[in-house]
């Protein structure tokens, strides 16, 4: 059965090994060339775009980390796998550590190599599609959104598509999936960039409050209101009014908000006199809206005032091949400040977090990075730096009956378990979950668990 086409290298001095590599390679329908040292693949490089290189370790005086290094500069599209006789763990480290797809000891299997190229192909077309992607994003100017993955992938297509127009854009997801950074990813590349982006947490407010809050108020309108004041939609004229939490609203509020979108324009608090504005609503919510609507408990005509586009980001757990370069990342922001003679980590730990089912998503991933920084010893992050509740979690995943129970009771189990490690602290529970106090209570009451009384 032929593979699908890709265009592969395959260097190594071992003239018989080269060939016999290449010719397996070939019978599988991939394009392939050949070297026979790391200067003509070089050089070879630079006629030509490879979307896989096969090289050799020990070759001469151009060897395989030079070609490696090459590449990644040049071509940092295209999978880099080392091949080498003399299979090593600091040969492996070392490996990725430089930026190696995959790091393979000879003599090996034909699967585990065809397996290797399948997953290098798939590795260098989504680098591809994801650079593509970004640079379109980043001519309407910039992207703070990370991650190459499909899924990540067709977020960063419907920003890109959303961000030109004026609909409103609803954002569905669960804490700590990045809901807010796509929201300024949409009002960055839109025209209303020049203008305010004003974010507004809906739930962190008494109804009140957050309707003095949006709409503004006039002197007197009620106790405390010594003098006029503009509301958010105000603020936000020409600009982007991001509704974080937007189920969180009441019935009340949800009618007053439904008439400013309707006919773009606010009343004050105690006023009457319409003020217009233009704003473009960006609102996101971690609450299934459908069916609350079922439910009875949000209007149907206001979900479909904000549902004009919709789109869904993905928990953590669907883009763990994003888990890599979402750590790096996090690990140059966190070790610019406080530990720069960090440069990356060891496989095993690289595999623990991708293992692990992180229910506070990439917030929570970011947390637990810096904490990691901050206790980490040597010069890569090693298991033994990660949070207790990460390993343990990764050995009752190994167990093989943690897969097998609903997302919530995982949920529930890891909860339980940080609120174990952290002596029922709610200040540390929470920054370890990667979200805020207030959702803490709200999964603590939706799993029926006490977190007693008292802030801490």
């Amino acid at each position: 059965m032929k593979e699908s086409s890709g265009t592969i290298l395959v260097v190594d001095d071992d003239a018989v090994a080269r060939q016999l590599l290449a010719d397996a390679l070939r019978k599988d329908g991939y394009d392939v060339e050949i070297a026979g040292g790391g200067a003509d693949a070089i050089a070879l490089g630079l006629a030509k775009r490879f979307d896989v290189v096969l090289t050799d370790i020990k070759m001469g005086e151009v060897d395989g980390f030079t070609v490696l290094r090459e590449f990644r500069q040049r071509s940092p599209e295209t999978a880099i796998v080392l091949l080498t006789a003399f299979g090593s763990m600091d040969g492996a480290v070392e490996a990725i550590k430089q930026g190696a797809y995959d790091y393979l000891a000879k003599p090996f299997k034909k699967e585990d190599i065809r397996l290797v190229v399948r997953r290098s192909l798939e590795h260098s077309r989504l680098v591809r599609e994801n650079a593509r992607i970004r640079e379109e994003l980043r001519e309407r100017h910039g992207s703070p959104l990370i991650g190459s993955s499909p899924a990540i992938l067709e977020v960063y297509k419907l920003v890109a598509r959303v961000s030109p127009g004026k609909s409103t854009v609803l954002l569905e997801g669960e804490s700590g999936t990045g809901k807010e950074l796509v929201a300024r990813a949409i009002h960055a590349n839109s025209p209303r960039r020049d203008r305010a982006f004003v974010p507004v947490n809906c739930a962190a407010l008494t109804e009140t409050l957050l309707e003095s809050e949006l709409f503004g108020h006039e002197k007197g309108a009620f106790t405390g209101a010594v003098a006029t004041k503009r509301g958010l939609f105000e603020t936000a004229d020409q600009g982007t009014l991001f509704l974080d939490e937007i189920g969180d609203i009441g019935p009340a509020l949800q009618v007053k908000l439904l008439r400013v979108i309707q006919e773009q324009e606010v009343r004050h608090v105690g006023g009457t006199a319409p003020v217009k504005v233009d704003v473009r609503i960006v609102a996101a919510t971690n609450r299934d809206l459908a069916q609350m609507v079922r439910d009875g408990k949000f209007r149907e005509d206001l979900y479909y005032r904000l549902n004009v586009v919709r789109i869904v980001l993905p928990p953590l757990r669907d883009r763990r091949e994003d888990i890599p370069m979402l750590a790096h990342h996090f690990l140059q922001k966190v070790c610019s400040a406080n530990n720069p003679t960090i440069r990356g980590f060891v496989p095993e730990t690289m595999a623990l977090l991708e293992r692990y089912h992180w229910p506070g998503n990439v917030r929570e991933l970011e947390n637990v990075i810096e904490r990691t920084v901050s206790l980490a010893h040597g010069p890569l992050i090693m298991p033994d730096d990660l949070p207790e509740t990460v390993r343990k979690a990764e050995t009752a995943m190994a167990g093989g009956n943690e897969s097998l129970l609903s997302l919530d009771e995982v949920e529930k189990r890891h909860l339980n378990r940080v609120l174990r490690e952290t002596d029922g602290n709610k200040v540390r529970a929470a920054k370890i979950l990667g979200i805020d106090r207030r959702t803490l209570y709200r999964m603590a009451e939706r799993f029926g668990i006490d977190l007693g009384e008292g802030d801490e």
